[in-house]
């Protein structure tokens, strides 16, 4: 498993907003206990050029501005190299799966999913998922790529962004009603799956794996995953019925997937984050799950 994580993307936010430092400053200290066999790399940050891959200089240029976004998007003091970094990560933790390097997760903040090509968004700043799509499609040689959401609310901006490509395919199962509020109909290359709120964990469960089955049926020669933990029964801001064992699921579908994946942290707000995402990862990696 090789996991990309900067401490600097620790350095903005507070404890009063759901995306919080402690996201990530508590996940990454029990993931470096329970697998001291896994490798950690710090990308290299992401260029102007990369970020232009997926949005306009509009937004690119408005990143620098003091100025927040929206009520759920503040601007903070460097958010654009925050972003910038995450986006990095995203980008070389794609490279890391194609190079055959094994299962590979970025593991930064701010997430990306909901920043569309104008627009920031939804805790989100850059779509990092969406950049490391489009630059393994003109850089790597990579000629199908797929994307799979599982995150419970719906990326609207990966699928604006990817939207009418025949080459991509994008597949989200999100919370539906429920923020952004799009992702309601299914067209062109986006299929979206949505779950209405407290469903049952074995229809959910079984939602997922029918778009699991989607993806694979795309025959991609790379997959990547917005990996959101917000689904799960305990996060604040979301209904949801998911448990622990379920994201590990999740992961053992990954580790029996015959071509390269890598996945991007999105959401995921309780305080159980760190160990979603242990039982995911750990059965990715086809480990034994631990304690």
């Amino acid at each position: 498993m090789v996991l990309f994580h900067d401490p600097r993307c620790l350095d903005y936010g507070n404890s009063a907003r759901p995306e919080q430092p402690a996201r990530l400053g508590k996940t990454v200290p029990l993931l470096q206990q329970n697998h001291p066999n896994w490798t950690w790399r710090t990308a290299v940050t992401a260029t102007e050029e990369d970020a232009a891959l997926a949005h306009d200089e509009t937004l690119l240029a408005r990143l620098q501005q003091a100025q927040d976004f929206d009520a759920d998007t503040p601007w903070w003091e460097d958010i654009d190299a925050h972003a910038y970094r995450a986006t990095g990560s995203a980008m070389a933790a794609t490279a890391a799966a194609l190079n055959g390097e094994g299962p590979a997760m970025s593991l930064m903040r701010p997430p990306g999913h909901h920043a569309t090509e104008t627009q920031a968004m939804g805790f989100c700043y850059l779509n990092h998922i969406a950049v490391a799509a489009l630059h393994a499609r003109e850089h790597r040689q990579v000629n199908r790529v797929a994307v799979w959401d599982f995150d419970a609310h719906h990326g609207n901006g990966t699928e604006a962004i990817l939207a009418e490509r025949s080459d991509v395919l994008f597949v989200s199962v999100h919370q539906s009603p429920g923020y952004p509020g799009t992702g309601l109909k299914s067209f062109a290359n986006c299929v979206n799956y949505p779950v209405r709120p407290l469903t049952p964990r074995g229809d959910h469960m079984a939602t997922l794996e029918e778009s699991w089955q989607r993806v694979i049926a795309f025959r991609p020669d790379l997959v990547l995953v917005s990996a959101g933990f917000d689904a799960y029964v305990g996060d604040p801001i979301t209904d949801m019925t998911l448990e622990k064992t379920d994201f590990a699921t999740l992961g053992s579908w990954l580790h029996d997937a015959t071509v390269p994946v890598a996945a991007v942290l999105e959401g995921g707000y309780s305080s159980d984050l760190p160990h979603l995402v242990d039982a995911f990862l750990t059965s990715w990696a086809g480990e034994a799950a631990t304690v």
